[in-house]
């Protein structure tokens, strides 16, 4: 059994205080290597993925609730407190909370050579990375490497649009992308012009796959880092996919190609 939570009911807190910052201020998570996790699901997918919190966060009475009680047997050993509803509700990037936040220590991963890398520039929209991100650890991507200016991988949007992705991920923000480019085997990009079909490449093997900004897509100067370019054909009445959708043809017709008998 737990023992009595700390219950914290003042925004003059010093830990409330701290949490909140946390919360709001993209500069303070990069800078203390936190963040906050939101939800039931995105702990039990963290515990899933063998991970642990430093601290779990919970709103007055929610501990009542089946889901979050099956949730806190999985973090036993983790300090919690208890926060008025005024204050939880302060905290959570969501409207409606479930009654469960926990503080996460932003894991750094080793610089070690992926067998498929997702490089990734300039995405905007933390909806769009978070979407991107579940795509690729779907399809078995070991490592995704973000530029300088993509949106925060670890930000409350992109967490919830990846699902739990970013717990079987290596993450790697503020990359130089082209010196990167130069450390690698094999790097695709797709461009509508290139001669080459997307189905008539071998993908098997290490590879890394370029993938640019919703509307700009590749800047010249990291397309020009490619060892290959291709095109993603479309025969119907469109000009282009949007980034998410490019990814996900990509990255799934190099599973049916790895995974054929």
């Amino acid at each position: 059994m737990r023992p009595t939570l700390k219950q914290i009911t003042s925004a003059d807190n010093v830990q409330y205080k701290q949490l909140k910052k946390l919360a709001d201020n993209p500069r303070e998570r990069r800078k203390r290597g936190e963040t906050l996790l939101d939800g039931v699901h995105l702990l039990q997918a963290l515990a899933d993925a063998g991970g642990g919190v430093e601290l779990l966060i919970l709103r007055h009475g929610s501990g009542d609730d089946r889901e979050i009680q099956a949730c806190l047997r999985r973090f036993a050993d983790t300090p919690s407190i208890e926060l008025s509803a005024a204050l939880f509700d302060a905290l959570s990037p969501v409207e409606t909370p479930v009654g469960i936040l926990a503080l996460y220590n932003i894991p750094r991963h080793d610089e070690r050579s992926p067998i498929c890398a997702v490089l990734l520039e300039n995405i905007q929209d933390p909806g769009n990375l978070g979407g991107l991100l579940r795509t690729a650890a779907a399809a078995g991507v070991d490592a995704v490497y973000l530029s300088k200016g993509c949106s925060e991988a670890w930000s409350p949007k992109a967490l919830r649009a990846a699902m739990g992705a970013h717990f079987v991920l290596a993450i790697h923000e503020q990359q130089d992308l082209p010196a990167l480019c130069t450390t690698l085997p094999r790097v695709i990009a797709t461009r509508l012009n290139a001669p080459q079909s997307l189905y008539e490449l071998d993908l098997r093997g290490p590879l890394a796959l370029l993938f640019g900004n919703e509307g700009a897509g590749l800047s010249e100067e990291l397309a020009a880092c490619a060892t290959q370019h291709v095109r993603i054909p479309l025969p119907g009445k469109m000009e282009s996919l949007n980034v998410a959708a490019a990814a996900a043809v990509c990255l799934f017709e190099r599973v049916r190609q790895i995974t054929l008998i």
